[in-house]
């Protein structure tokens, strides 16, 4: 067994503005799988969430639907976490961004950084509502592209050419809450200097913590030069006023990712953990956080440089992953791709969609395409046909020769050796994120097992009462193999591992205990632990989706 190691972990917050879908999901389990591989390898791993409660969409979808930000929080959190659950992830803790504890801390670190001298004021000039009378984030102002003249375009970027540009270059620019011609005005507005923190910045990118794929890409923006950051926004807003600055709000991008260590905070004051252990300047415990490549700039930049500037330590790594599509393109709504966790729920099984995107995970930033045909035959292959089928093989032989006993010894404890050689390689695949390899190693073992099986023929065996015991032993050992098997998928599949272990009659299995082979036990008659993934049921998902509503 490794030494115990303490490991804090955290995804991207969901956004308190819409539902749960399957993009999110994506970043959730596979957040859930390392940090339940961490538990079953004996250590101290926490994963903690919470809903991203700030900002203008939020603000204005409460004053839509006539109720307030914090009921529409309070709403949206509950569904949240009812859908995470359902889907197996397992958060110790999930709290929210507009907390008092986050409160606190967003007001000390921005404090440490303006001694620090790393906060500007400066007057800019942005596009304002006159009709809301608002200032406008760049997503609250459309327009023509004025690079490729594409219509309908953000006022930040094009989705057609991919350029970059201002709000005031779009072409016939229009406010997307009232419609009406934005105008240009002066606000003044608070700056981080990101300027300050390069050199550190420079060394954290540097030394082998990241993704070479992320670290290309930081090198890009260091090579364009640092931008100083606006950290605030123009009342009215729902979020933190500022407080040496009336009228003006901290960005939700400064509270969001402060918001980890909120939702930490109030874990450890409810068990007693110390705090400081995790985010004081000089732990030597592990941080980190698993995000989407789309945030890559404010983990890996701004977020270290706000907490080295605000007195804490920085992440032990920040892991990015591609985007989710659907039969190799983005998820759509006009062709029932674009799935809602409630709507999959209603037609398929969440592990099914646990194991799948698990072996479609790699340590990369591509994206994961969900092919739903091979969604079907993958799932259907490899945990119906080959991993449970184990177990339904042989548990009846044993039941009606054995009575539900397994033999006292292996018929080839060669099998379950070689098995269990495994253990380190498949853990250290899951622990790199490689879980498409790891899940490859898994079913070569089911394989394998399956051969073992098919060549001792127990069901042959059987016919001659004299070889009971040969009988008990051969599928003694299938049952073992199973066992192991089921050790290895458990942090991807831990319903149908909890179904296992009630079938087995045993304790929640641990990863150490492939290396203990059961013997001379007595196990529960079977009964099937998942079933088959019919193509009826994936066809009545996507037909749902078409016709539902996204949020």
């Amino acid at each position: 067994m490794p030494e115990r190691r303490r490991i804090l972990v955290t995804s991207g917050l969901p956004y308190a503005n819409g539902p749960i879908h399957m993009g999110h999901l994506v970043e959730a389990v596979q957040t859930d799988i390392w940090c339940r591989m961490q538990r079953m390898r004996g250590h101290e791993c926490y994963y903690i969430c919470a809903e991203d409660a700030h900002g203008t969409p939020i603000m204005l979808r409460a004053e839509r639907e006539g109720i307030t930000p914090e009921d529409l929080i309070a709403r949206l959190a509950a569904e949240h976490l009812e859908d995470y659950r359902a889907f197996r992830i397992h958060f110790d803790n999930f709290y929210t961004t507009h907390s008092s504890e986050n409160r606190e801390l967003v007001e000390g670190i921005y404090d440490r950084l303006r001694e620090r001298g790393s906060i500007d004021r400066r007057t800019v000039r942005q596009f304002y509502d006159p009709e809301r009378e608002m200032f406008l984030p760049d997503r609250f102002v459309k327009g023509t592209c004025p690079r490729c003249g594409a219509k309908d375009q953000n006022g930040d970027s094009c989705d057609e050419c991919g350029s970059t540009y201002q709000p005031s270059d779009l072409i016939d620019p229009r406010s997307i809450v009232t419609g009406a011609l934005p105008v240009e005005r002066e606000s003044e507005h608070l700056f981080l200097r990101l300027s300050d923190y390069r050199d550190l910045l420079k060394e954290w990118v540097g030394d082998g913590r990241l993704q070479s794929e992320v670290v290309n890409k930081l090198r890009e923006w260091f090579d364009d030069g640092l931008r100083d950051w606006d950290i605030s926004r123009d009342a009215p807003y729902f979020g933190f006023e500022i407080p040496d600055a009336p009228n003006k709000y901290f960005y939700v991008w400064v509270d969001a990712p402060i918001g980890y260590m909120a939702s930490f905070r109030q874990f450890c004051d409810r068990e007693g953990i110390a705090f400081d252990d995790f985010w004081g300047p000089g732990s030597d415990t592990e941080l980190y956080h698993f995000i989407g490549k789309d945030i890559l700039y404010f983990h890996c930049l701004f977020w270290p440089a706000m907490l080295h500037g605000g007195g804490y330590r920085t992440p032990s790594s920040v892991f990015v992953h591609g985007f989710l599509t659907v039969d190799g393109a983005k998820m759509s709504k006009s062709r029932g791709t674009f799935v809602m966790a409630r709507t999959y729920l209603q037609h398929l099984d969440p592990e099914a969609f646990r194991y799948y995107i698990a072996a479609k995970f790699s340590d990369g930033l591509a994206d994961i395409d969900i092919n739903l045909e091979d969604f079907v035959l993958r799932v259907n292959s490899d945990l119906v046909g080959k991993v449970v089928n184990i177990a339904s093989r042989c548990a009846g032989f044993l039941h009606r020769q054995a009575g539900g006993r397994l033999a006292a010894a292996l018929d080839a404890p060669e099998l379950a050796a070689e098995a269990a050689s495994r253990a380190e390689e498949i853990a250290a695949l899951y622990e790199g994120r490689d879980y498409n390899r790891a899940l490859r190693r898994v079913i070569a073992l089911a394989d394998r097992a399956n051969r073992y099986i098919d060549d001792r023929k127990p069901w042959e065996l059987a016919r001659d009462s004299e070889r009971a015991a040969e009988v008990q032993a051969v599928c003694t050992t299938g049952i073992e193999l199973f066992r192991q098997l089921i050790v290895y998928l458990k942090p991807v599949v831990p319903t149908i591992a909890a179904r296992a272990e009630n079938f087995l009659g045993i304790d929640p299995l641990v990863w150490d205990d492939v290396h203990t082979p059961l013997v001379d036990h007595k196990i529960r008659p079977f009964k099937p632990l998942i079933t088959r993934v019919q193509p009826e049921q994936v066809a009545a998902m996507i037909a749902a989706s078409g016709e539902g509503d996204v949020g």
